[in-house]
């Protein structure tokens, strides 16, 4: 009896091991298939991480370069712009003296020469932008607020006369504040110089603490509130467009009775798309 008994028990310990072993190898098993199955969701979820990365720096890349092309496409407008219409103008007055003065004709053509040139230094300027990989050390830099006085005797070229008035404190600006508070400038006497037909306008440029402030008037024939957009074509759209890159305010319409102002306030202390987010 006892040796049967031994038997048994020793029958009974081998199926337990047994059982034992399978459930330790099934649960190792399980384990690793769960391990497994874990490792690839992660894998997964890391692929599509990197996916939205891609895409969003794609996006990213895509709206840098729409908004790099539409800023020399406004930069090559208003020099484009404005050098025609001087030019034009010039031309005119050129044609109008030639055989009464032809010493003022001379005078005239040397003005359109000088323009001319100008705006070829900044054509290339431009273009030098688009190759970065050959940028030219010797391509001029930005315009500024220092060069309106070249705005006003080009515009006087044209037979308009320009009062520069400089109110406050003058101190450095930022670059592109600087840069658009000429170009501001210089649409605005283009759009004098096209539209207006006025002989006299007027700049006002305030320097105060935390902005620059601009205002560009003159006495010509104005326009209806309600043509004013149609009237100066893209021009008092990319003057505004620029103001509000930087957070600023802009107002451009008619004067009462005759004339037509324009006025922008560009803050000193915002970086250009502040004002669109």
């Amino acid at each position: 009896m006892a040796g049967g008994a031994a038997l048994a028990y020793s029958g009974a310990g081998t199926v337990a091991a047994r059982v034992v072993g399978e459930a330790v190898f099934l649960a190792a098993g399980w384990a690793i298939g769960i391990a497994v199955r874990e490792q690839r969701a992660y894998a997964a979820g890391l692929r599509e991480q990197a996916g939205r990365r891609v895409q969003a720096q794609l996006a990213e890349a895509r709206r840098t370069v729409a908004e790099e092309r539409l800023r020399i496409a406004r930069e090559m407008h208003d020099v484009v712009a404005h050098s025609l219409s001087l030019i034009a103008m010039q031309a005119g007055v050129g044609n109008y003296v030639a055989a009464a003065r032809p010493e003022e004709a001379a005078r005239t053509l040397a003005s359109i020469e000088a323009t001319s040139r100008a705006a070829m230094r900044e054509m290339r300027r431009l273009v030098g932008v688009l190759r970065d990989d050959q940028a030219s050390p010797e391509l001029a830099p930005a315009h500024g607020l220092a060069d309106v006085g070249q705005l006003l005797t080009g515009t006087a070229d044209a037979g308009v006369r320009v009062q520069l008035e400089i109110r406050g404190r003058q101190h450095p600006v930022p670059p592109g504040v600087d840069l658009a508070a000429y170009r501001i400038v210089q649409e605005a006497l283009t759009n004098v110089v096209k539209h207006a037909q006025a002989t006299e306008s007027r700049v006002v440029v305030t320097y105060a603490d935390d902005a620059i402030c601009l205002e560009i008037t003159d006495a010509g024939h104005g326009a209806p509130a309600d043509s004013v957009t149609a009237s100066a074509g893209h021009g008092i759209a990319g003057m505004a467009e620029r103001v509000s890159l930087f957070g600023g305010d802009f107002h451009a319409g008619p004067l009462p009775g005759r004339g037509f102002r324009v006025a922008a306030r560009l803050p000193l202390d915002s970086a250009p798309g502040e004002g669109s987010a």
